[in-house]
């Protein structure tokens, strides 16, 4: 079956035919195959590196190469890393418990390829978050087809040009096209899904899924709350509160959408944050390290959010150095505070994915956990300050995807942890393990052994069977 590349939204079904084709002819893969994969892709990264950050900038307008290095091209490089170094525990099978009465067999699960995943991934880190997902894929012996965001052309294409120089299309094929096209994609019978993007969208991916049963991995967002515990509001938390909120000019999944400040720390915090901004940026928002907003749609809807809090009389401060000096920077918006907004504002019912924070004001962590608890759970929660009882029962008693404990971010590119949102956050995850597991089937496998006690409750029933009940219902006594 021949595929044209590159491949266009007609062509989905053919390519998705070809690759289960491929996926159930071929043997399946062995530890070695998926190492030699993983290694062909690193290698493929590392030789695009800088053509993908000028294709990155480009699509934004404007964005630090060393952004893109850090925040895509190295997490990927890690990513791949680390399921390299673990793949043969992750490939392992699972020796699991035996109940009494069937001693003499043995029970395992084996953890066999899925067959074809598709993966779907947004605008804001088009890179990362497309390949990883595929490393993780192809990790569990799957084959792709990939969709990366319609609004990042240049970076579509550099991903295009790579995957179709380092795979052939029955291993690995790159789908590119705009909403429509997207719609299509998530309706295809694929053997799972893994979406990164927003919670409307998430929502349609899952409905057109679910015509094929097709499982899913839903990446979504949601408003990340940050916490900042009485007497914590210091130069350290700033920076790393800063550098949560505006790297990639505040277009991250989990970046902090709000804080909650206490009331005696409100003025240093904010005095902080402008210092941190200042030290961040020292050519303010026209810094070269200062990321532009992805297009004219998602910049006028982040004044819009200002504006709207503007006329309803809450205090908005543009910090950093010269914020004046925005506008000469293309779609660009100085680091801005919003402070003691109101619930009701627009701006603390949707996500904002831009370089503003929202400020508010607590007197106790009772206050705070109820804040939280009363809202969507969040894809991500940050908390600084003394990891005592009040950490303690902020843990316990609020549910959100991941948590960072006096850092920013920092949770995803821990690669042995989960990656995932809950509810409206998200399902599922990737990233370790997890990840590794929800691209694979989990296929329970029991061997009965030479002895088989359980041969004495077949018919025809009688006092064997009445006294072997009598046993086994025994043993399962708790008392």
């Amino acid at each position: 079956m021949t595929v044209t590349l590159p491949v266009s939204g007609s062509d989905m079904a053919t390519v998705l035919d070809c690759q289960r084709a491929s996926f159930l002819n071929e043997e399946p893969s062995n530890i070695a195959d998926r190492k030699f994969q993983l290694k062909r892709l690193r290698a493929a990264v590392l030789t695009y590196r800088r053509e993908l950050a000028e294709a990155v900038s480009a699509d934004f307008g404007h964005r630090s190469h060393h952004e893109t290095d850090i925040l895509e091209v190295l997490c990927v490089v890690q990513a791949i890393d680390y399921l390299n170094r673990n793949l043969r525990r992750f490939m392992r099978k699972d020796r699991r418990h035996v109940g009494l009465f069937y001693r003499a067999g043995r029970a395992y699960v084996e953890y066999q390829p899925k067959g074809v995943i598709g993966v779907m991934s947004p605008w804001n880190y088009p890179f990362s978050l497309t390949i990883i997902p595929l490393a993780t894929a192809l990790a569990a012996g799957n084959r792709v087809m990939l969709k990366p965001s319609e609004l990042t052309p240049c970076t579509s294409d550099v991903i295009q040009r790579m995957i179709t120089g380092t795979f052939p299309p029955e291993e690995v094929a790159v789908v590119l096209g705009g909403p429509e096209v997207g719609a299509t994609f998530s309706g295809l019978p694929f053997d799972h899904i893994l979406f990164t993007g927003s919670t409307p969208v998430g929502r349609k991916i899952m409905k057109a899924a679910s015509d094929n049963l097709v499982p899913l991995t839903l990446e979504l967002g949601g408003k990340s709350p940050t916490i900042v515990a009485k007497g914590h509001a210091t130069r350290q938390t700033l920076d790393s509160i800063v550098f949560g909120k505006l790297s990639n000019g505040g277009q991250t999944c989990i970046a902090p959408d709000y804080a909650l400040v206490h009331e005696e720390d409100l003025k240093t915090f904010i005095t902080e944050f402008e210092a941190s901004v200042a030290r961040f940026y020292p050519d303010g928002p026209t810094s070269r390290d200062y990321t532009s907003i992805i297009n004219d749609h998602h910049y006028e809807r982040l004044k819009g959010l200002v504006e709207d809090v503007r006329t309803s009389g809450a205090r908005i401060i543009e910090t950093g150095l010269m914020p004046d000096d925005a506008p000469q920077q293309l779609r660009t918006l100085p680091p801005t505070l919003v402070v003691e907004v109101g619930d009701d504002a627009e701006i603390m019912r949707e996500e904002i994915f831009g370089p503003i924070l929202p400020v508010r004001t607590y007197r106790s962590i009772k206050e705070v956990i109820d804040y939280v608890n009363a809202r969507p759970r969040p894809l991500a929660l940050y908390y600084f300050g003394a990891q005592d009882a009040d950490c303690g029962e902020l843990l316990a008693r609020t549910t959100s995807g991941n948590v960072g404990i006096n850092n920013t971010l920092m949770h995803f590119a821990q690669d042995d942890l989960p990656f995932g949102g809950v509810g409206p956050s998200g399902m599922g995850a990737y990233h370790g393990i997890e990840g590794f597991r929800s691209m694979s089937h989990a296929k329970g496998i029991f061997i009965q052994g030479k002895w088989n006690l359980t041969s004495l409750l077949r018919a025809p029933f009688g006092n064997i069977a009445n006294l072997a009940l009598k046993v086994m219902l025994r043993s399962h006594d708790p008392h």
